[in-house]
């Protein structure tokens, strides 16, 4: 059976990754028997099935802990995915369920001329999951990211500014000035 559908990790331990769908039946889950292995917490060990029927795959929750969620809804009976449908295991494992092949005989509807499709990109087995290597990159703007180092340079400056006070009121005897409750002050 050629490889019609396969799943892209949009979110989770390996975005980017890519699960090529083939087969009658497939499970979805932590353990690395799975057809589609996803090594992550939310996952369960069999978190979900796809079964292929009528050229289309169908998924079902499989009892998994966290669910199974098909465009946002919670699957609670089957459901046949269709090419652009986002698959959520749990919050955040984010699946895209794709369509490899299109049919040659379809007609395209549009302004401009068609361009002749170029041939699929051949599709690399997905690789078993292990640990990450490296912590995951920071998210957010540059302005969030760099805050710490804002919050520590106005920190010094505070320290400074406070220093060069204590200072110039030391050097110039005006401690009873701005201080009058102190001891021999009077």
């Amino acid at each position: 059976m050629a490889t019609l559908f396969q799943f892209v990790m949009r979110s989770g331990p390996t975005p980017g990754v890519t699960f090529p769908l083939e087969g009658d039946q497939l499970i979805i889950g932590r353990d690395a028997v799975n057809a589609v292995a996803i090594n992550d917490a939310e996952v369960s060990r069999k978190h979900a099935r796809l079964t292929f029927q009528g050229g289309k795959y169908v998924i079902e929750d499989l009892g998994s802990t966290n669910g199974t969620f098909v465009n946002g809804q919670r699957l609670v009976s089957s459901t046949v995915l269709k090419p652009g449908d986002v698959v959520s295991l749990g919050e955040q494992i984010v699946l895209m369920y794709e369509g490899l092949s299109s049919d040659a005989g379809a007609t395209m509807i549009g302004r401009k001329a068609a361009r002749p499709a170029a041939a699929p990109a051949p599709v690399a087995p997905a690789p078993q999951y292990s640990a990450p290597s490296a912590p995951p990159a920071p998210s957010g703007s540059p302005a969030s990211r760099n805050l710490p180092i804002f919050i520590a340079i106005g920190a010094l400056a505070l320290i400074c500014l406070c220093g060069a006070a204590l200072w110039y009121i030391d050097s110039n005897y005006m401690w009873c000035t701005f201080f009058p409750f102190l001891s021999g002050c009077g």
